[in-house]
């Protein structure tokens, strides 16, 4: 049976956040989705909600990142950190890091001057959390040490850590896009803010080449925000160039990645192929939000539990390991369909899962965590495959 209990609800926050702050700013009539965490479509895009947002944004802070420096990185080889960290039952695993992940991780930056645990407190104030992301900067300062404590305890440590029975991890720390610029997705405001973030990815990824890489191969691999800044740096890095013969595969969850995003790299569609892309956006089964029909159907879609592009549905017992609580697996709990008209996951929760799971049609925030050892044992499977090609 899936748990219910206070490190799961903490997990749950920003998936709320969510949900909460688009039911607070979404007209009738708008089409401002409840897709994952990174609306496609801003009805009011340059309008009234961007002036808002704008209108008492504190200024941006703090430094542009230093690479050269280990404290600009969330993760990085040598460096003891939570990216590290294992589960108790996989303390005996072999490891081995015959390649690199290159990791960037979702938005953190939630609310002015507060980590995303401290929207909890506002959840049942929607003026108070509206207030606080119009006071915030729309960049992160990547010298927040309580933004930085709390990147590391959620997503490095919930999902970087896939990675790290093959690899060695680098997750550059950068000034990622407030939340509110989801909002206002289309707007000059909200792009130049995705642009500063990208601008530090791109700048962390050159110096990883430059100094760590050394001809080992590559794999990409990011979650919502990240990912968004993922297909950029795939197309400007990989995409029909000469460093795509070193790309074991890329990892790009929880963000629409369009049919069309890329000329040369392709999808994987078996669990060994490799130079290629998965990704994957997940709800529970029956749910198509609203601006999803509107891709009509021009999405890619791989099922973490059978690694391939086929509709038919998964049952739970190829799910060989859940990671909802640090240190408990729950296996063939999950089972999972791509929905074959919008190419989005559908996920089939189990009949006892607790009510408080149930009701969240989107399962945005459990992208990596539903299929965690799925992940993790697929990228030993790819590394494998890739060296055998190479």
């Amino acid at each position: 049976m899936l748990p219910i209990d206070g490190e799961l609800i903490f997990n749950m926050t920003r998936t709320l956040v969510w949900l909460f702050i688009l039911a607070l700013s979404a007209p009738a009539a708008a089409q401002i989705p409840a897709d994952s965490v990174t609306p496609t479509t801003d009805a009011r895009s340059g309008g009234a909600l961007e002036r808002l947002l704008d209108k008492h944004a504190a200024p941006n802070t703090g430094p542009v990142p230093d690479y050269s420096n280990p404290y600009y990185w969330a993760a990085l080889p040598g460096v003891p950190g939570a990216a590290d960290s294992l589960p108790s039952a996989l303390q005996g695993e072999p490891r081995d890091s015959s390649a690199d992940v290159f990791f960037i991780y979702p938005t953190t930056y939630i609310a002015y001057g507060k980590p995303i645990e401290a929207t909890q407190a506002m959840f049942g104030n929607k003026l108070a959390l509206l207030r606080s992301m119009e006071k915030a900067s729309w960049n992160a300062d990547v010298d927040d040490t309580a933004l930085n404590r709390a990147t590391d305890r959620q997503p490095i440590l919930y999902q970087a850590t896939v990675f790290n029975a093959s690899c060695r991890i680098y997750a550059p720390r950068y000034r990622q896009a407030n939340l509110k610029a989801f909002l206002v997705r289309k707007s000059a405001r909200a792009q130049e803010a995705f642009d500063v973030a990208y601008s530090d990815v791109r700048r962390a990824f050159q110096f990883y080449l430059d100094h760590y890489n050394h001809g080992r191969p590559i794999i990409i691999a990011s979650h919502s925000q990240g990912s968004l800044h993922a297909i950029r740096l795939l197309k400007e890095f990989f995409d029909g160039k000469p460093l795509a013969k070193q790309l074991v595969c890329a990892y790009v969850i929880g963000y629409q990645i369009p049919e069309d995003s890329f000329r040369s790299l392709t999808v994987c569609a078996s669990p060994k192929a490799t130079g290629c892309v998965v990704g994957w956006r997940s709800y529970q089964e029956g749910e198509i939000p609203s601006d999803v029909h509107s891709e009509k159907g021009g999405s890619l879609c791989v099922n973490p539990l059978d690694w391939t592009t086929d509709t038919g549905f998964v049952p739970a017992d190829s799910n060989k390991g859940t990671l909802l609580r640090w240190n408990t697996f729950y296996p063939q709990e999950v089972g999972a369909e791509i929905e074959p008209s919008t190419h989005i996951l559908w996920v089939r929760l189990p009949q006892d899962a607790p009510a408080l799971v149930r009701r969240m049609k989107n399962l945005h925030i459990l992208d990596y965590s539903l299929f965690w050892m799925n992940i993790r044992e697929n990228v030993r499977e790819r590394i494998k495959a890739y060296e055998a090609r190479h």
